[in-house]
């Protein structure tokens, strides 16, 4: 009777040692799947970092982009007023009167002429000189051109500086206080102006398409 528990349990032993190397392997094969599985959930996902970082380059190339196209001397410190006003000039708060909005048109419309004809010749006469440089083409042989677009530059400076001049000159104290608080804002409801526009669009184009297709099948039956 007692051999007969002895070889019970050397049996019951040995099953349980051939078994354990086989858990093992499971277990580390379940986990080598995992760790896979998470490491590929981490590859294919996009990182933060990496997100928030390309979005700064491509502010960043924005910005310098607007930096080159720029028709001005003066790049930074020179507020836009005619351009801050845009977004508030039927605003209650802004409060404008009739004459007034008047004589703001008439200033963005003398500005924005003179901007607008003298911003391509920059930008095409300073590619100009930067290709021209790049091949070899020395210094004093781009003098003229240089001068040429360094009077560009201040002529659109000097009706950027009459503009403020004018602006502030049409406007009140408090309305001039409103725009310097309201500065940021005005930027971001520009923004959301120029997305709503874009949905519209959209919008008017899959309602256009609907409409097609409604007549089309009223057509066929």
């Amino acid at each position: 009777m007692n051999l007969k528990k002895t070889t019970l349990t050397m049996i019951a032993s040995a099953s349980m040692l051939l078994a354990a190397p086989a858990m093992d392997t499971n277990m580390n094969m379940q986990g080598q799947g995992m760790k896979m599985m998470k490491n590929n959930k981490y590859a294919n996902s996009p990182r933060k970092g990496q997100g928030m970082h390309g979005n700064k380059m491509m502010m960043k190339n924005k910005m310098s982009k607007k930096k080159m196209n720029s028709p001005f001397l003066i790049r930074h410190g020179l507020p836009h007023l005619s351009k801050m006003i845009m977004p508030y000039m039927n605003d209650p708060q802004f409060n404008l009167t009739a004459d007034q909005k008047e004589k703001l048109t008439k200033v963005r419309v003398q500005t924005m002429g003179v901007i607008m004809e003298t911003k391509p010749k920059v930008i095409a006469l300073r590619k100009e000189i930067v290709n021209a440089s790049t091949s070899g083409t020395k210094a004093d042989d781009l003098k003229e051109k240089v001068a040429k677009l360094s009077l560009l530059q201040a002529t659109a400076t000097m009706a950027h500086l009459k503009c403020i001049e004018e602006t502030k000159e049409i406007l009140s104290k408090d309305q001039l206080l409103f725009l310097l608080v309201n500065k940021n804002k005005g930027m971001k409801h520009g923004k959301k102006n120029k997305m709503g526009n874009k949905c519209k669009g959209k919008m008017n184009m899959g309602q256009k398409s609907m409409m097609k297709n409604c007549r089309c099948r009223m057509n066929k039956q």
